[in-house]
């Protein structure tokens, strides 16, 4: 029952992560109107890096593949690690307004992560 719990959630979190990397390259989801301008504020100086937005969708696009498989999903979670603590950052700091989404999203990865933590025990012993 846990290992399809855990494939459910994973193949979610990995299809979210997909889409929103492909977004970020074809742009095909609508823009919300209710964005604060703190928000957009950020986005632009993200934006004006511009090779930040796409390593940030390769990742998000490459991580996503790997948590949907399970022989993959401990690599994975450590790819999209560093993406999900900038969304949490941003929506804790930023615009709070996306926030329990983006903790919902965080717990399901540090479960990924918990439930994978044998597999990161040869780093961390050595």
């Amino acid at each position: 029952m846990k290992q399809k719990i855990t494939f459910v959630l994973s193949l979610l979190f990995g299809l979210f992560f997909i889409n929103a990397g492909l977004d970020k390259f074809f742009h095909y989801m609508p823009m919300p109107k209710d964005i604060s301008p703190e928000l957009m504020k950020a986005m632009g100086g993200m934006m004006a890096v511009s090779w930040l937005m796409p390593l940030i969708a390769v990742a998000e696009i490459v991580g996503g593949l790997l948590i949907i498989l399970p022989k993959t999903r401990a690599l994975g979670a450590l790819i999209v690690f560093p993406v999900m603590v900038g969304i949490v950052l941003t929506n804790t700091v930023t615009d709070a307004t996306g926030f329990p989404i983006a903790a919902v999203f965080a717990a399901v990865l540090l479960w990924i992560i918990y439930d994978n933590r044998a597999k990161y025990m040869p780093m961390i012993n050595e």
